[in-house]
């Protein structure tokens, strides 16, 4: 492995794109081969306790008034759990992000209107962990959404999870990675063809995983 620690990879998508059977399938393959249990992070921890309300908030009733107070709170929240969970885990064991920056650049931009160039410095300036790898699953907004509804007890929320939003969160994942020099926070990323079956997807992610130098060599007992 070409770094001295383990990977922080992170898997972004719409919802239904498969990102939690992805962050499964990796976590089982690093356990499975590795003796490894990976820590699993979500893109909100609450871990800054200072700004919960203002995450709630901004989350489920976002409005002008309380734009720039979930801006920060998300920041403040995001070097939390940099500095908390993921940079002390990572010398032991990989970390796994369900969503981290790329999920809230396009919430920001379709719900406020704010240019992903906009918000991104806010996320980014105090983060201090890098991602070793983003993983972008793809798949049409149609798609995604007949996935989400066929779960059972999956909540959904009428002013987000509707076609014409999701289709302009799909817009600003693309416009984000295709320019992601432009945001070096995201670390290098990869767009995975989601409409593939799940070990496809997989395979797929784990070959991105290996390519780039961010698994170890395995044991002569576990090969």
């Amino acid at each position: 492995m070409q770094n001295a620690r383990n990977p922080f990879i992170v898997v972004e998508g719409l919802d239904g794109t498969g990102k939690t059977t992805l962050r499964k399938g990796l976590f089982r393959l690093f356990e499975g081969l590795y003796r490894v249990t990976p820590l699993a992070v979500l893109t909100t921890n609450f871990l800054d306790a200072s700004v919960a309300a203002d995450l709630v908030e901004g989350k489920y009733q976002p409005s002008a008034d309380n734009q720039y107070r979930y801006l920060a709170a998300l920041a403040a929240d995001k070097q939390a759990t940099a500095t908390q969970l993921i940079a002390p885990s990572l010398p032991a064991r990989p970390v796994i992000a369900d969503r981290w920056l790329l999920s809230e650049l396009a919430f920001f931009a379709v719900r406020h209107d704010r240019s992903p160039k906009e918000t991104y410095p806010h996320l980014a300036e105090h983060l201090g962990v890098i991602p070793d790898l983003t993983l972008v699953l793809d798949i049409s907004p149609e798609a995604a959404m007949e996935r989400a509804a066929a779960r059972s007890g999956d909540a959904t929320r009428p002013d987000w999870d509707v076609l014409d939003i999701q289709a302009r969160v799909r817009e600003v994942y693309q416009t984000v990675t295709d320019e992601a020099a432009a945001y070096p926070a995201l670390g290098p990323v990869d767009r995975i063809d989601a409409a593939q079956d799940r070990a496809t997807v997989l395979h797929t992610a784990w070959q991105a995983l290996d390519q780039r130098g961010l698994l170890p060599e395995l044991s002569e007992g576990a090969q």
